[in-house]
C-alpha cells in the first residue's frame, strides 16, 4: 500500500512538474479574468462531479477572498441551484444545463472557465458554444484531449488523461488564478 501511495504522489509531482510551458496561458487567462472584472463583469464556472466542486469552490474564493482583504469580486458557479440544473436536465437534456444558465446569466464582456477534465463534455461544449455567440470569453481548463480546447479564447490543457492527476493540476491553476485576480483588483474595485 505505502509503494502505492509513494507511486501516485510522484505521479502528481511529475505532472505538476510539466505545466510550466502553460504559464503564457495562465498569464493570458488572468488577464481576461481581470479584464471582464474591471469593466463590471463576471466570471461563471461550469464544470461535472469533481470539476463541479471545483467550479464551486474558484467562485468562492472570488466571492468571499483568497488571501487578501478585498471587495467581493463577481464569480459565479452554474453548478449550483438543483431547481435550475433539474429542469432543465428533465425539460430539455443535460446537455443544455450550462448553456441554458449561460444564455439567461450571461452577458458580452463576462468570461465563462468551462472545467472538464476529458475536454469533451458535451455540457462544456454547449456552453461555450453559446458564450461565444454571446460575446462571452471563454477559458477551458480540460485534459490533453477534446474539442474544447479548441473552442476556447484561452485553453489550459494539462497534459494528462487521468482524471484525478488533470483535476489536482485544475486546482493548483484555480488557486493561481483566484491569486493573480485577488491582487489585480485592488488596483481596480
Amino acid at each position: 500500500m505505502e509503494d502505492r501511495i509513494r507511486a501516485i504522489i510522484q505521479e502528481s509531482v511529475e505532472l505538476h512538474g510539466r505545466i510550466s510551458p502553460l504559464v503564457p496561458r495562465i498569464k493570458q487567462a488572468a488577464e481576461l479574468m481581470c479584464a471582464a472584472l474591471a469593466r463590471g463583469g463576471k466570471v461563471m464556472f461550469a464544470g461535472n462531479g469533481g470539476s463541479a466542486a471545483d467550479a464551486q469552490h474558484l467562485a468562492a474564493e472570488l466571492v468571499n477572498r483568497f488571501r487578501l482583504e478585498r471587495a467581493p469580486l463577481a464569480g459565479l458557479a452554474l453548478t449550483t441551484d438543483t431547481s435550475v440544473l433539474t429542469s432543465i436536465a428533465n425539460d430539455y437534456s443535460f446537455d443544455e444545463l450550462f448553456s441554458k444558465q449561460v444564455r439567461a446569466l450571461g452577458r458580452e464582456g463576462d468570461v465563462l472557465v468551462g472545467l472538464s477534465t476529458s475536454g469533451g463534455s458535451r455540457n462544456i461544449v454547449r456552453a461555450v458554444e453559446e458564450a461565444r455567440a454571446m460575446g462571452i470569453t471563454t477559458i477551458g481548463l480540460t485534459g490533453e484531449a477534446g474539442a474544447i480546447r479548441q473552442m476556447v479564447d484561452c485553453a489550459l490543457a494539462v497534459p494528462s488523461g487521468i482524471t484525478a492527476r488533470v483535476q489536482e493540476v485544475h486546482i493548483l491553476i484555480g488557486h493561481i488564478l483566484c491569486d493573480i485576480v485577488e491582487e489585480e483588483s485592488l488596483r481596480f474595485v
